[in-house]
């Protein structure tokens, strides 16, 4: 599968910069061709500047939660509001989300899965970078517990209409809703929905719960 990311040069101010050399070492967990010994920890992928990843652990200190991003500003971000939060349940994995789900989370390993706002690749030649889609969705699907859920949003309206197809298709996920979700109450607003919004770009999430039958 090709990445489904590029690394954007974007702005990686002194906080940031100060903030991802003091603690990378205390919340980074280094990529490795292993399995982590994990368990009932939600997964989120390209937390961008994990604005919503704060609010999320905030409200809910009693569960683990483990992002993944490649872009250094976002995670020079988060990593200062964590240790501002004094927040003991978030960690990140910096590398490829496809290398890191692929060869770092063990099957049935997980609470949630959160995509918000991914890259919507949107030039047709560029539609295969797209991360949800099979057969990644499908390693998506493995990872998670049996009750657990994957819930992606987005404001690409074809993005959103590919995704719920390869979703319907991905053996045990289940939609919960008749097509797209209703929103959920719980999740942050970010500033990508808010640049959505602003382009008059309507708002889809995805909400599909892993049922094993047997």
């Amino acid at each position: 599968m090709h990445k489904s990311y590029v690394i954007r040069i974007g702005r990686f101010t002194d906080a940031q910069k100060k903030a991802y050399e003091t603690l990378k070492e205390k919340y980074i967990i280094p990529f490795k061709e292993e399995k982590l010994n994990i368990k009932n920890v939600t997964l989120e992928i390209g937390f961008g500047s994990g604005a919503a990843t704060i609010e999320i652990a905030k409200e809910n200190p009693d569960k683990e939660y483990l992002g993944l991003e490649v872009h250094k500003p976002g995670i020079g971000r988060l990593l200062g509001e964590i240790e501002k939060n004094n927040l003991e349940n978030i960690k990140i994995i910096e590398y490829d989300a496809v290398e890191v789900v692929s060869k770092m989370i063990p099957q049935e390993s997980l609470d949630a899965i959160h995509v918000f706002f991914p890259d919507p690749w949107p030039k047709k030649k560029h539609r295969k970078r797209r991360l949800i889609q099979r057969p990644f969705t499908q390693t998506l699907a493995n990872s998670i517990k049996e009750g657990g859920y994957l819930y992606m949003v987005t404001d690409w309206e074809d993005y959103a209409l590919h995704a719920l197809e390869e979703l319907s298709f991905t053996d045990e996920l289940k939609n919960e809703y008749d097509g797209f979700a209703l929103p959920q109450s719980w999740r942050p607003k970010t500033r990508f929905e808010q640049k959505g919004l602003e382009k008059d770009h309507k708002i889809r999430e995805l909400f599909f719960r892993k049922i094993i039958c047997s």
